[in-house]
């Protein structure tokens, strides 16, 4: 099955003073401060973020094609009959939400899924793929729960779709050009549709986390019972 388009509002990590879970405009990096200014979306892949319409329109020519991209793949799983792949018209809207809202969760998972602390070099081999079971519920952080994880090899999401692979690399450069590992790869399923979630990661001497043997029941546990409140957690108090 290819993945979807990528998720383009994941923060890059690599930089000081960003932390994982807010949002920033893809353009400058500015770091969102939603108590002073919640940033647009993308009208067209309703997924790319940004401080303002300068900023947008700067960014437009580059964002062109994957946007276009995405906004075209979201409109053909509209066109898919009801089923077991596609049980709601909406669950490609529903799983951007999700993984807007689990972004740090998401993120904190997929570090220790690859194990990063030790070995950073498995940002180059492997991805994170969560697949999630779907509920019918009015409840947006119910809708979903997690079925199963598995560590698939990096190619399992690249080899599928040039453009999100191209959009990875471009995020893979600017990251280590600033000093961080690379992109860490999170593929979010549900059914028929799923989610590329890029991660940006700062070298793991300026990750003050501990490596968790638990991170999948962590991760379980907030996703089905539907609590938004994560936090990144460690074993000691540097976490």
């Amino acid at each position: 099955m290819a993945p979807a388009a990528a998720n383009y509002y994941t923060p890059p990590t690599h930089a000081p003073q960003k932390q994982r879970g807010y949002r920033i405009c893809d353009t400058c990096g500015a770091v969102e401060n939603s108590s002073v200014q919640k940033f647009r979306l993308c009208g067209g892949c309703l997924t790319t973020q940004y401080c303002s319409p300068e900023c947008q329109k700067s960014h437009w020519t580059s964002h062109k094609a994957i946007c276009q991209h995405t906004a075209a793949q979201l409109s053909g799983v509209k066109q898919q009959p009801i089923g077991p792949s596609y049980p709601d018209e909406n669950l490609a809207k529903y799983l951007r939400k999700f993984t807007s809202t689990h972004a740090s969760l998401l993120g904190w998972a997929g570090f220790q899924a690859l194990q990063l602390k030790r070995i950073p070099a498995n940002i180059r081999q492997n991805a994170l793929l969560i697949e999630l079971s779907y509920h019918p519920c009015k409840e947006s952080l119910f809708r979903f729960s997690v079925a199963e994880t598995h560590i698939v090899p990096r190619s399992y999401v690249t080899s599928h779709d040039p453009l999100v692979a191209a959009d990875i690399e471009r995020r893979e450069d600017r990251c280590r050009r600033s000093g961080g590992i690379g992109t860490l790869i999170i593929l979010v399923q549900c059914g028929g549709i799923s989610q590329v979630m890029p991660v940006e990661v700062d070298p793991p001497s300026k990750i003050a986390w501990d490596s968790r043997e638990d991170w999948k029941e962590v991760l379980r546990h907030f996703v089905d019972s539907g609590r938004s409140d994560f936090k990144p957690i460690s074993t000691t108090a540097r976490g």
